[in-house]
């Protein structure tokens, strides 16, 4: 088979020249286009959103009919490795309610929304709003706490923000309004678990990993933090060979019974205890509202960096939430 050479003219080459410029252009001629934001929260399929900065996922919230509370996983940290894990790493099956980062209580009227067989069910109802924006991203959830035969014990809106900061650092804030149902006042029980937890990766963990729980009255590990009131708790460990990372829990100001006793465990365990010592009762019509803050952060920080990130986040202006109507 013979090669046959096709010579375009000069004309013709030119348009081809121009398309193809045009096509490839580094600016489009779009004088009305808007900035695109730098944090995005991204509707997906499966009942679930992703918080996006510049394209790279740090953290998913999900929310799907099936699951018996919301949850956000992973926790995107240092080198593309998730900070959080779902489950015990030598429990895998007593403790598979330990959903990476998770809001619950063991006591909501008299039910058990902790553990995945105590009866109660955090249920999903509608995502209310998504935000964009250059410095955040935002959505808001509405929930409804159900006891056994789908009974409604608690109602819940849930404001999920995530901020980047500086390189392989970003926050989460979680704002919680919860009021009781018009039938009556609804009471959380005194008990250690609610109204956050965190499931550190099992690498980050002081057993399995050789990592440090340090609070922000310079109490050290499980020993010395049990229990402990405190603003902040950080846990930190190793995330690959050489680079190291970690999460510091936050209590707001704000939240009844601040600073918060921390329940932590050597195992990879953390959560900010709302109702360790009395009860809490909301009456109806009345609206308690709650904040947390997560630090996902790069390296192991000095007390004073963790500090001066709670006290940003105390002065931090808490969104408002109209009530849920039901």
């Amino acid at each position: 088979m013979r090669n046959v050479l096709i010579l375009l003219s000069p004309l013709l080459l030119g348009s081809a020249v121009m398309a193809r410029s045009g096509a490839l252009g580094s600016e489009p001629d779009l004088p009305q286009a808007k900035p695109v934001p730098a944090m995005q929260v991204i509707p997906l399929p499966y009942d679930q959103a992703s918080f996006a900065h510049l394209g790279r996922e740090l953290t998913r919230y999900h929310f799907g009919p099936s699951l018996l509370r919301p949850f956000c996983y992973p926790v995107i940290g240092p080198e593309g490795r998730s900070l959080t894990r779902i489950g015990h790493p030598h429990d895998p099956f007593g403790h598979r309610h330990h959903y990476s980062v998770w809001i619950s209580h063991v006591n909501v009227g008299g039910v058990n929304f902790w553990a995945d067989n105590g009866g109660g069910r955090i249920v999903h109802q509608r995502i209310l709003q998504y935000e964009d924006g250059p410095a955040d991203a935002w959505l808001l959830a509405s929930n409804a706490w159900q006891g056994p035969d789908d009974k409604l014990l608690m109602l819940e809106r849930r404001r999920v923000c995530v901020r980047p900061l500086e390189p392989d650092q970003w926050l989460m804030l979680i704002d919680l309004q919860l009021e009781a149902p018009p039938a009556g006042p609804v009471v959380l029980g005194q008990t250690p678990f609610g109204m956050i937890g965190v499931r550190m990766a099992k690498t980050i963990g002081v057993h399995d990993g050789g990592g440090r729980i340090l609070n922000s009255e310079g109490q050290l590990n499980e020993e010395q933090i049990f229990r402990k009131p405190a603003r902040w708790v950080d846990y930190s460990g190793p995330v690959t060979n050489q680079k190291t990372a970690g999460i510091t829990l936050m209590d707001h100001p704000t939240n009844p019974n601040h600073p918060a006793p921390f329940h932590v465990r050597g195992d990879g365990w953390m959560g900010a205890c709302l109702t360790l010592n009395t009860p809490l009762t909301i009456q109806p019509g009345k609206l308690l509202h709650l904040r947390y803050g997560l630090w996902v952060h790069a390296g192991v920080p000095k007390p004073a960096a963790m500090e001066q990130r709670w006290k940003a986040f105390a002065r931090s202006d808490l969104p408002a939430m109209q009530p849920v109507r039901k």
